[in-house]
């Protein structure tokens, strides 16, 4: 006796007709055998047709493609991933998506790094942009700068001192990964400072 199967999700409609067609079988053929098992309504030939050509020409995805007509499954999606992130700012891409149920690694690492704008950072996520606060503490150093740069130009110059330093390993390593497989390797900060005196 044949058990007629309901409500079938499109992704398996997807994955049998791929199936069939990478046997060889004719679209027709397909369609019969699928209605056979889901029923008349669970696509048309037409669509059967659609999708092996599909597959012809290289598609392999099954599930639908990430639709811009969604925006308040994306948005949800997005509040969810600035919260995570806020609250743990070591948290991978993979451990947000387990906390996000029906959401994808694509969707939920665009959210991420091209919506929220965050990158990787010594394993830390951190904002590409100042935010408000940053913005106005350096346009607050900037005046008061420039008010003392008004009252002797010449002073705050020269009593300005500039810093730079580096890593020096005890080897040069001859690459990232020789370097990342030797963590006990020695090395020290070497800094420099000066003012405009010591310089010219």
């Amino acid at each position: 006796m044949e058990v007629q199967l309901v409500n079938p999700a499109k992704c398996e409609i997807r994955s049998v007709i791929r199936f069939l067609h990478a046997k060889g079988t004719p679209p027709v053929d397909i369609h019969r055998q699928m209605t056979e098992v889901y029923g008349d309504k669970c696509m048309s030939v037409q669509h059967v047709r659609k999708w092996c050509r599909e597959f012809s020409t290289g598609r392999k995805e099954v599930h639908d493609e990430e639709q811009s007509g969604r925006p308040s499954v994306l948005e949800a999606v997005i509040e969810m991933v600035k919260r995570e992130a806020l609250q743990n700012r070591r948290i991978t891409a993979r451990e947000l998506l387990a906390g996000i149920p029906g959401s994808s690694y694509g969707t939920v690492k665009r959210a991420l790094t091209k919506i929220l704008g965050y990158h990787k950072c010594c394993a830390r996520w951190v904002p590409r942009l100042l935010t408000s606060e940053h913005m106005e503490k350096r346009l607050d150093c900037a005046r008061q700068f420039l008010e003392k740069y008004q009252e002797d130009k010449e002073e705050l110059l020269d009593s300005i001192v500039t810093g730079d330093g580096t890593w020096v390993f005890h080897f040069t390593p001859e690459t990232k990964q020789k370097s990342k497989q030797t963590p006990s390797a020695g090395k020290v900060m070497a800094s420099d400072f000066g003012n405009v005196r010591e310089y010219c």
